[in-house]
């Protein structure tokens, strides 16, 4: 019994460290879907492009020089593909999404998905021939340590907090605040809620819908290259990385609810709770089957999600 609970502890606080930064992926994920109604195949890519921008900003520039760099480089790798979603959506995004395909068949989603997954595959064999395909790590000491809380039971057992997945989900649940602050109480972030809640009636206020899309798009791809730059400190990356990591972003915005920032992050958290907490009685291979046992199991009882609302729409 000790031996259990201390396995079971231990899996339980990895599951908040590691659900911390699956939530602030689905939290990208989950804006994106909030204002724009679109769904952004491409969205595990981006992850892969945060990786890959933070692994070079500590590698090809010697960032700070700290063990603390490559936490510092995944910050950065925020802005960097900000700009690249920002330019995207203004050159190709925008073509399918918005005022102008309101009235189009299914409201523009057929070309949003074609498109959407195109540039996925687009990204992928991009990063294959750029990056090249052997596997890579931002290597940091705090990825190798942990501090030590315990012993408990008698002193037979203790349990480790790893210090890259630590400042990670601290980082994560920081980003997660900002935004929730960014989006209740700035004017900004009030002009993406009302581009979000009725585009036609924000056109009529004044509000330019297309630029507020555009803003959410970049935020969106922007948020989830911090979380894959906080991931790629633990967890070894290749161009096809995303591939791994869509379906838990997908997965944890329909837990949390569909347009919900604050469900998002909780079905991150509840993702990475259940992750973790599967490998005491499943292999490492069926980690993805428990994760979708619980998926079913949530969503048969609660459709709309843990902080979606039930709504019917004239």
């Amino acid at each position: 019994m000790p031996i259990f609970l201390e396995n079971f502890l231990q899996a339980l606080v990895a599951g908040i460290l590691v659900g911390g930064m699956y939530g602030l992926m689905c939290v990208g994920l989950g804006l994106i879907f909030g204002v724009m109604r679109v769904i952004n195949f491409a969205q595990g890519d981006f992850l892969m492009l945060g990786m890959y921008v933070a692994y070079y900003l500590v590698t090809g520039f010697g960032l700070l020089g700290t063990s603390l760099s490559p936490f510092a480089a995944a910050c950065l790798a925020g802005p960097v593909i900000f700009v690249a979603g920002y330019y995207l959506h203004r050159g190709l995004i925008s073509r399918v999404t918005g005022i102008r395909v309101v009235s189009a068949e299914g409201e523009g989603h057929y070309a949003q998905l074609i498109l959407t997954l195109g540039i996925s595959l687009v990204l992928q064999n991009g990063g294959l021939i750029l990056f090249g395909s052997m596997p890579q790590s931002v290597r940091t000491p705090p990825s190798s340590s942990a501090w030590e809380i315990g012993p408990f039971f008698g002193g037979d057992g203790s349990v480790f907090l790893n210090h890259a997945r630590s400042y990670g989900s601290v980082i994560a649940a920081a980003g997660v605040v900002g935004l929730h602050l960014f989006m209740n109480h700035t004017r900004l972030g009030k002009t993406l809620r009302a581009a979000a809640d009725n585009p036609e009636a924000a056109t009529y206020m004044g509000i330019d819908v297309d630029r507020a899309h555009r803003l959410a798009f970049a935020l969106g791809v922007g948020i989830t290259a911090v979380a894959g730059g906080l991931v790629g400190t633990y967890y070894p990356f290749q161009p096809y990385v995303g591939l791994d990591f869509v379906i838990i972003m997908y997965a944890g915005v329909v837990l949390g609810g569909m347009g919900s920032i604050p469900g998002a992050f909780a079905g991150g958290m509840t993702i990475g709770f259940v992750q973790q907490l599967s490998t005491l009685v499943l292999p490492t291979q069926l980690q993805n089957t428990a994760i979708f046992v619980v998926f079913l199991v949530i969503v048969t009882f609660r459709p709309q999600g843990l902080f979606g609302r039930s709504v019917e729409r004239a």
